[in-house]
């Protein structure tokens, strides 16, 4: 199926992914935010009134992936009502739009919608929590994404890193590098998610959507695969530098204490995808040692 896709935010290292690994039946439109900034009403109104003419003219379907967010996690204590206006009423916005023009919405959230006290993989059913501003400005757009009336669906993953854009891969390589050792926090657990792979996973629901078969749920978690410590998620990338994992030392959250509370334990469970006849992600561990060996 020939798709046109507006990717919100496409400038991050998700959306720049997600243009990179379409395939040529796939149209991709990827504006950063200084292109299509979310929280301008009248720009997503143009932005998916295009997207449907864009997609009528060429016969293909029309789907809205959006990637864009307010990510940065300590600044939004501060900052709550920035952050809300990008992570909240930036999707209401979106949302309507999609409704309105009858377009398919999938809207990328995040773990940190739960409280991180479970001892147990979260499930999508699962009651929210967040602990933190940007926890908080995300529930509310996916709250506003799933009342909006547009046939959405709201996709949540975690600990992200890719090609582009800063993430904690790269800090870790870089203090590799600088560092003879460096204390990393163990008591928060996670799924580390490699953009390319949650982008892949995004353009098969795409798909999906657009050709009328999207999964009945309409919340599905997709992270790769198993969970670690980000001390230990350090300690892989050190490995796969070749560099000694010892080098990267254990401490707790009290004593490496952050403006923005962290969930202690937000591994998602993959049920919901694989219940929606999604290709299954492959373990964190694969999914790093191709993303090392696509960056040589």
């Amino acid at each position: 199926m020939r798709l046109t896709v507006l990717v919100p935010g496409g400038s991050g290292q998700l959306g720049r992914d997600f243009a990179a690994l379409a395939s040529p039946s796939v149209d991709v439109v990827a504006p950063g935010s200084a292109e299509l900034d979310v929280t301008a009403t009248g720009q997503v109104l143009a932005a998916v009134g295009a997207l449907a003419d864009r997609a009528k003219e060429s016969g293909s379907a029309p789907v809205v992936v959006n990637a864009a967010a307010y990510t940065a996690v300590d600044a939004a204590e501060k900052d709550e009502e920035r952050a809300f206006a990008v992570n909240a009423d930036g999707p209401r916005v979106l949302a309507a739009a999609c409704a309105a023009r009858r377009v398919p919405l999938i809207h990328v959230s995040t773990d940190y919608v739960f409280s991180g006290e479970a001892s147990a993989p979260y499930e999508p059913s699962d009651e929210l929590g967040p602990r933190s501003a940007y926890g908080r400005t995300k529930a509310a757009g996916e709250d506003a994404v799933l009342g909006s009336g547009a046939s959405s669906w709201v996709v949540r993953t975690g600990w992200l890193y890719g090609k582009s854009g800063s993430n904690f891969v790269k800090t870790m390589a870089s203090l590799e590098a600088s560092r003879d050792t460096l204390s990393v926090v163990d008591d928060q657990v996670g799924g580390p998610t490699w953009t390319a792979d949650l982008a892949a996973g995004l353009l098969e629901l795409a798909s999906r959507v657009a050709g009328g078969d999207g999964p009945e749920a309409r919340v599905l978690h997709c992270t790769n695969a198993g969970s670690v410590s980000w001390c230990g998620f350090a300690r892989a990338v050190f490995t796969r530098l070749g560099a000694d994992p010892a080098r990267v030392h254990p401490c707790t959250t009290a004593e490496f204490p952050r403006p923005a509370a962290r969930p202690a334990y937000s591994v998602l469970s993959p049920s919901s995808w694989k219940e929606a006849w999604l290709t299954p992600m492959r373990p964190w561990e694969a999914a790093l040692d191709a993303y090392f060996a696509a960056a040589k």
